[in-house]
C-alpha cells in the first residue's frame, strides 16, 4: 500500500468514464442488492419490442443482456459517456439528451423504460415516450445514501426527501403512472483505501459535490488516518427498485 500522498495522486488519476466499478477490485467493496437488477433486466428487455435505457452512463448494464429488443435507445448526458455508450451498444440508437430530459423521442414510442441510478427520474417524459401498458422498472439511489461518508468530509448535512420512495410514488402517481412494485434496501460499503475514497468521490458526485483532492485534502488525511486505525471505512448505500406501468 502506499502512502497518503500516492492514494490520493492514484485516485485522482483514475479516468472516469463510463460506468465500470471493476478498479475498485480489493480497494473497496459494496453489498449488492438481493433483486439482482441486471438479470432482471435481461429477462425484461428479451420480452420486448422497444426499450429506452435513460442515463445509460456507459451502456454497461444494457449490453450486457444476451438478448436485446429490435428497437434499443439509450441517453446519456456526460459527452465522454455517449462515446462509451455507443461502442458498448452498437446496435442501438445512443443519443446525447439532458438528464432532466426532454427526451428526443415521439410519444408512445417504448413498451420498456429502464435506468439505473439515475441523476434524477422525469416522470412526465417517461409516462410520455411509454406506449400504454409499457413499463418503467428502474434501480435507484435512496434517501441519505453514503451519509457517513458525506458527513464526515462535509460535517453533518440535512438529508431531503428527494431521493426517497415516498416521493418516488407520488412524483410516478403525478405522471399517471401505476406503481408496481417500491423495494428500499440498505447495503454495507467499505472503502480500504483512502485512493478508493479520492475516486468514488469524483465519480458519484452527489456524495460530496464538489469535491476536489486539493479542496478536501485535510479530511482525505483523516480518512486515510480512520482506515489506517480500523481496516476500512465503512458507510451505508440505499437503493431502491421501482416498477411503474402506463395504464
Amino acid at each position: 500500500m502506499g502512502t497518503f500522498e500516492e492514494l490520493v495522486a492514484e485516485g485522482a488519476a483514475v479516468p472516469l468514464e463510463g460506468w465500470d466499478f471493476s478498479w475498485f477490485e480489493g480497494r473497496a467493496t459494496e453489498e449488492r442488492p438481493p433483486w439482482g437488477y441486471a438479470a432482471l433486466i435481461a429477462e425484461k428487455l428479451a420480452a420486448v419490442e422497444s426499450a429506452l435505457d435513460l442515463q445509460t452512463g456507459g451502456g454497461e448494464v444494457t449490453a450486457s443482456a444476451p438478448v436485446k429488443p429490435p428497437l434499443l435507445a439509450a441517453t446519456e448526458s456526460w459527452p465522454p459517456n455517449v462515446v462509451v455508450a455507443a461502442r458498448n451498444l452498437p446496435d442501438a440508437l445512443v443519443v446525447r439528451a439532458p438528464d432532466a430530459g426532454p427526451l428526443p423521442f415521439r410519444s408512445e414510442v417504448f413498451d420498456l423504460v429502464i435506468s439505473r441510478h439515475p441523476v434524477v427520474t422525469p416522470w412526465a417524459e417517461i409516462a410520455r415516450v411509454l406506449k400504454p401498458g409499457g413499463t418503467y422498472f428502474s434501480q435507484q439511489i435512496g434517501e441519505g445514501t453514503n451519509r457517513e461518508l458525506t458527513d464526515f468530509m462535509m460535517g453533518p448535512q440535512p438529508v431531503g426527501d428527494a431521493r426517497s420512495t415516498s416521493r418516488a410514488r407520488s412524483d410516478a402517481e403525478a405522471a399517471g403512472l401505476e406503481v408496481l412494485r417500491l423495494e428500499p434496501v440498505a447495503l454495507r460499503v467499505a472503502f480500504f483505501d483512502v485512493g478508493a475514497v479520492v475516486h468514488f468521490l469524483r465519480k458519484v458526485l452527489w456524495t460530496v459535490p464538489g469535491f476536489t483532492a486539493e479542496a478536501y485534502r485535510d479530511r482525505l488525511l483523516d480518512v486515510h488516518e480512520h482506515i489506517q486505525e480500523h481496516g476500512e471505512f465503512v458507510c451505508t448505500s440505499a437503493r431502491f427498485l421501482v416498477e411503474a406501468r402506463k395504464p
